[in-house]
C-alpha cells in the first residue's frame, strides 16, 4: 500500500543528543492526524524533518511513495506537501488578495516569468478570488495583511498554505494564541478546506486535537507511543501516564 506520508525508522542527532529516536508513522491518504505530546518531545523537530528544514540523521520519509529526506523545503512543497508555522508567515504589505495570489502562482505553471502584468492572469486571479472565500476574507480582500486582527492573519496563511494546491497540509499549532470562540471558528475552517486532503497538525490544545483529528500520534522523547483513534488514545494508559492526564479527562469532559 502506498501512503499518503509515510516515516520509516526516522533519526535526528543534534552532536551526541537524539531528538527523533526510531519514528515509524504511516499516514493513509484523506486522514487528519493530530500530533501530541509534552514540551521538547520532539514535534517540531519531527515537522521539519518531514518539510525538508532538516535532514535526518538516517531514516526515510516518503511522500506518495517517493522518498522527500534531504530535499529542500521549496522541493518537498513542488512534489505536494505543505506547512504553515507557529509564527504567521504572510507578506504584511500585501493585500489579502495579493497573498494568496503570490501562493498560486508556481502551481499554476508561471515560475519566474512574471514578464506579464500580474492582472492578466486570469487563472491565477480566480483561484486566488476562490481561496478569499474559501477561508472567509471577502471583506478584507483588499485590507493589507499587516492590518488584519491576529485570527484573521491565521486564516490568511490557512489560504496560502493550501495556495499551491498541496494534497498533504502540515499545520504548527493553528489556533495557538486564540480565544475559544476563535478556536471554534478556526477549526471549522480547517475541516472546511482540508476536505480531501491529508493533514498532520501539532496542537496543545486538547480540544482542538481531539475535536479534529481521526487519528492521534503520541510523540515522547522523540518517540511514537501510541497512534491510534482518539477514542483509543484516551484510553491508553500510557499515554495517560506519560503525558495527557487530566488533559484527556477535560477533552472527554466536552472542553473541545
Amino acid at each position: 500500500m502506498t501512503y499518503a506520508l509515510e516515516l520509516k525508522g526516522l533519526r535526528k542527532n543534534f552532536g551526541k543528543t537524539e531528538i527523533i529516536r526510531g519514528v515509524d508513522l504511516a499516514v493513509e491518504a484523506g486522514e487528519r492526524v493530530g500530533i501530541i505530546g509534552p514540551n521538547g518531545a520532539g514535534k517540531s523537530t519531527l515537522f521539519n524533518l518531514i518539510s525538508g528544514r532538516l535532514a535526518p540523521s538516517s531514516g526515510e520519509v516518503l511522500l506518495h511513495g517517493q522518498r522527500i529526506d534531504g530535499k529542500k523545503p521549496f522541493e518537498v512543497n513542488r512534489l505536494g506537501l505543505s506547512r504553515s508555522f507557529q509564527i504567521t508567515n504572510i507578506f504584511p504589505k500585501l493585500s489579502v488578495f495579493e497573498n494568496l495570489r503570490c501562493g498560486v502562482l508556481w502551481s499554476l505553471g508561471y515560475r519566474y516569468t512574471f514578464l506579464r502584468f500580474l492582472s492578466n492572469l486570469d487563472d491565477a486571479n480566480e483561484r486566488a478570488e476562490l481561496l478569499v472565500r474559501q477561508v472567509g476574507l471577502e471583506k478584507k480582500r483588499d485590507v493589507q495583511a499587516v492590518n488584519l486582527t491576529y485570527a484573521e492573519q491565521r486564516a490568511l496563511e490557512i489560504g496560502i498554505t493550501i495556495a499551491g494546491g498541496a494534497q498533504v497540509i502540515l499545520l504548527d499549532e493553528p489556533t495557538a494564541g486564540m480565544s475559544k470562540t476563535e478556536t471554534a471558528h478556526f477549526i471549522a475552517l480547517i475541516k472546511q478546506v482540508t476536505v480531501g486532503k491529508t493533514l498532520l497538525t501539532v496542537e496543545h490544545d486538547m480540544g482542538v486535537v481531539f475535536g479534529l483529528a481521526d487519528k492521534i500520534a503520541v510523540v515522547v522523547y522523540g518517540e511514537i507511543i501510541a497512534f491510534d483513534t482518539p477514542a483509543a488514545v484516551r484510553a491508553n494508559s500510557r499515554v495517560q501516564e506519560a503525558y495527557l492526564g487530566s488533559a484527556v479527562a477535560d477533552a472527554q469532559g466536552g472542553g473541545h
